[in-house]
């Protein structure tokens, strides 16, 4: 027999729930004046401001109030803040990661069920001082950068197709230089309409490879220490910019917008600093097998794999997956053929186009890959009703490089070892994991 939940006995076990929550909680925990507010501002702020991008502001108890329940579900869900990385599975140890910790999360449901109270105006928050939304990311940890690369500046349509722009610039260098960070930053209201922008190094023997890329959200790369990707010296840049008139997100303008310029800035090496790193890094796309073959059916799913290996031994440093309206996951794993065993590194399940995020493993989480194993990438499509971002669920979507197309590919930065480099980091990794057993064991 099937048990049944009375409304006044549903009612009651919500209402032990809240007070179960609030026991674990203090009054500052429970409070604006408190520890809810500085969740808020340290994770929502950077976009809820005047002149942000999230479609409301969160500068101020009072602003906040009203969206308290919105704000509760879209946390407990962890879609807010936008960082689809899956829990438990994989590497977890991330750079520049967004999500919010399980406790705070707690913090944030159990004040919201308690009524979501603003607390003692004596304790209330000091004012924030909040970074230039035009202000780079890293500026922070290396200030400024060292180099800023513009593109020319473009005039977007209020709407129309897809509109790509190509064009070389020069470097400015007159000597090779290493890598320590990269932005990309489309200026001002260019933000919304600028979906990627490529950016390739160009010298007088051809293309050199990657310098970056840039999708919507993206946050910027960091070179790992110790390792250099280079900007050779007289190099130019081919911009390679695709945009959308009308804008992509819930900021789109709508109009007509001028004179959009995407910048790169780079955070460079000293000469004397550069000599000294010993392995390279480079960024390359790496293709889920034939993207002309990419069809995703009317009301109907479809999945896409691809296989790499190296003819030495690497180490991944970060992993970016790429699709567009109809991408809904992502997943990177490591086969070892040696043993048979397959490795799961990255799970995305809930991928959106609007925020595409290069993870960034911390250098001592990143996966050590041996001569001959296998880097397994795949992606998965829903052109049905029950994806959000789709907005037609009864065409056939091909493969493309249109917002309405489907594009099927990763970004992987990779730092190419030898055999000694390989075993040294493998080997002070093992060390280090002996040392905490060790201090755990005490």
């Amino acid at each position: 027999m099937k048990l049944k939940t009375s409304m006044l006995g549903l009612a009651g076990l919500v209402t032990l729930g809240v007070q179960a929550q609030a026991q674990t909680h203090n009054a500052d925990d429970l409070a604006y004046n408190g520890e809810v507010g500085r969740i808020i501002n340290e994770n929502c702020v950077v976009c809820h401001r005047e002149g942000g991008i999230g479609p409301m502001q969160f500068e101020t108890y009072d602003q906040v109030r009203p969206w308290a329940p919105l704000i509760q579900m879209k946390v407990a869900k962890r879609e807010m803040p936008p960082y689809a990385y899956d829990h438990g599975i994989g590497i977890q140890d991330l750079q520049g990661d967004w999500r919010l910790e399980q406790s705070e999360i707690d913090t944030i449901v159990a004040w919201v069920n308690a009524g979501s109270p603003q607390g003692d105006p004596e304790k209330a928050l000091p004012p924030l001082a909040l970074k230039d939304p035009e202000a780079w990311n890293f500026e922070g940890e290396f200030g400024a950068p060292t180099l800023i690369i513009p593109s020319v500046a473009i005039d977007i349509p209020a709407n129309g197709n897809d509109l790509w722009h190509k064009h070389l610039v020069p470097s400015g260098l007159s000597e090779d230089r290493c890598i320590k960070a990269v932005q990309v930053k489309p200026r001002g209201e260019a933000k919304a309409v600028v979906h990627h922008a490529n950016s390739s190094i160009i010298t007088e023997s051809g293309r050199e490879g990657m310098l970056t890329e840039y999708a919507m959200g993206k946050w910027g790369e960091i070179v790992p220490e110790g390792v250099c990707r280079t900007i050779p010296a007289n190099s130019e840049i081919s911009w390679d910019i695709h945009m959308f008139p009308g804008g992509l997100g819930a900021m789109a303008p709508g109009s007509v917008i001028k004179d959009n310029v995407v910048e790169i800035g780079l955070w460079l090496y000293s000469d004397e600093e550069s000599e000294a790193l010993k392995y390279k890094q480079d960024l390359a796309l790496y293709r889920l097998g034939d993207q002309d073959d990419l069809v995703v059916p009317p009301n109907g799913y479809a999945m896409t794999q691809g296989f790499h290996s190296f003819d030495h031994p690497v180490r991944l440093d970060s992993f970016q997956p790429h699709g567009h309206l109809r991408m809904n996951a992502a997943s990177l794993e490591i086969f070892y053929p040696e043993t048979g065993r397959t490795e799961q590194v990255s799970q995305i399940s809930k991928w959106s186009a609007t925020w595409h995020h290069s993870h960034l493993y911390e250098p001592d989480a990143a996966p050590l890959i041996p001569t001959g194993a296998v880097i397994i990438l795949k992606q998965w499509y829903d052109n049905t009703a029950e994806n959000p971002n789709n907005p037609d669920p009864d065409m056939f979507v091909m493969g493309g490089s249109r917002t309405g197309d489907e594009m099927t590919h990763a970004w992987l930065a990779i730092t190419h070892l030898d055999d000694e480099g390989y075993d040294t980091l493998l080997a002070e990794r093992k060390a280090k994991e002996a040392r905490s057993m060790a201090s755990a064991n005490d």
